[in-house]
């Protein structure tokens, strides 16, 4: 069938100013899903003396953003289908402008919190749909976009993490503009998503793990019974506790320097060092992991980094400050590998879409408590002793679920027998 000269226009427009369109927009939306978290982990000590937080209510907070996570991002897959992805993800940078913005000056702990709670359900959102509209408009460059968007991630985390300090001291020292200010990121996102309000389609190429029956239509696997599968089971624990370290990380890793006598500035450099790992390593693990049989040892490498990381934190944590953040930047990296082990621990397309809405759906909620109990040891104990024995004892059971997840087995198997 030949192509009719409207379609070829259309399809010349959208492969060259739409296409890159886009494309800005997907780095610009996936700079926008961590700086409201790893701002406020920057500012953390400012943000408790001037809200009158305890310990513990600052370790709540701390434990949002997978409760956020948790809650909203079941939501995002039928939204999409309701309004489509673009105008989901539009609305999602919304809503991280709006809640970025009036959070410091909300005039309380509640209002805090509340306005937190609307840039993160923004971010949750827009973290779930960012893999499905790169499948969906980029079908032949999953891989090379996925890249791109993890960079763009890795690197707004530690921008925000580094940059936060000297923008509010720059700002007159003041908390309230030093987050605000972070509300101008997703602002301009929002002017790339526009164009795609109202597109609720977009051009694909039917997946190879599809079956296409005789009349030509794409006919889908009956869902799995995904909790019958160990390997599920596994990757979801998995994807929690890598989950749990990461928001601890990000929430507490700054405080925890400024308490061992790093000044502020640096300590947002340290944090930014072990955000700033995931831009290179994002590329090189999935592709290493890919090539194995069996991820498990790269799970174990990782592991060991953390817990090197952990050990130095607690021994010497001035001295030795940036070998560590190195290392827990390596262990940070549980992420990228998580993501890369659920395209591979299925068969099919739907397999893999309900593989990975369980694994991260179990995997946040699994990863509340970490932060909030973080928090709550740190005040009950007056030291980070125990805190960083918490996580360091964490770090044993996301090795051994992580080995068994690697297993060169998939979850179809395991949920027919």
């Amino acid at each position: 069938m030949r192509e009719t000269p409207g379609e070829a226009s259309g399809t010349r427009a959208w492969t060259t100013w739409t296409t890159r369109l886009l494309l800005l927009g997907i780095v610009l939306a996936a700079l926008n899903l961590r700086p409201a978290i790893t701002s406020l982990g920057a500012l953390l000590e400012e943000v408790r003396d001037g809200l009158g937080m305890s310990g513990s209510v600052a370790g709540l907070l701390t434990s949002v953003p997978p409760l956020c996570f948790a809650v909203f991002g079941v939501t995002a897959p039928r939204l999409a289908r309701r309004f489509g992805p673009g105008a989901v993800v539009c609305a999602g940078m919304v809503a991280i402008t709006t809640g970025l913005l009036i959070r410091p000056y909300a005039g309380g702990t509640a209002g805090f919190l509340a306005a937190t709670a609307l840039a993160l359900m923004g971010i949750a959102v827009s973290n779930v749909l960012m893999p499905v509209i790169v499948k969906r408009y980029f079908p032949d460059r999953v891989g090379s976009m996925t890249g791109l968007y993890s960079m763009a991630l890795a690197f707004g985390t530690s921008i925000a993490a580094a940059a936060t300090v000297p923008v509010t001291n720059a700002l007159g020292g003041h908390w309230q503009p030093g987050l605000a200010v972070w509300a101008v990121l997703p602002a301009v996102a929002i002017v790339s998503w526009i164009p795609f309000v109202r597109d609720r389609k977009a051009p694909s190429t039917p997946s190879p793990r599809q079956e296409t029956g005789q009349s030509g239509q794409t006919a889908e696997q009956p869902p799995l019974r995904i909790t019958r599968s160990r390997t599920a089971w596994a990757l979801a624990v998995f994807f929690g506790l890598q989950a749990t370290a990461a928001y601890i990380t990000m929430g507490w890793m700054a405080q925890i320097f400024r308490d061992s006598g790093v000044s502020a500035g640096t300590a947002g450099l340290l944090l930014a060092v072990i955000m700033v790992m995931g831009v290179p390593l994002a590329f090189v693990i999935p592709r290493v992991a890919t090539r194995l049989p069996h991820q498990g040892p790269i799970v174990l490498v990782l592991g060991v980094c953390g817990l090197a990381g952990y050990a130095g934190l607690y021994f010497a944590p001035v001295g030795g400050a940036w070998a560590w953040a190195l290392l827990l930047g390596v262990s940070n990296c549980a992420f990228p590998l998580a993501l890369t082990m659920v395209g591979m621990r299925a068969k099919t397309g739907a397999g893999v879409a309900q593989l990975s809405a369980f694994a991260q759906s179990t995997g946040y909620l699994i990863s509340i408590p970490g932060p909030l109990l973080v928090g709550v040891l740190y005040q009950h104990s007056g030291g980070w002793g125990l805190p960083i024995a918490l996580m360091s004892a964490l770090m044993v059971p996301q090795m051994v679920v992580g080995f068994m997840a690697g297993r060169d087995r998939t979850v179809e198997e395991e949920a027919a027998r």
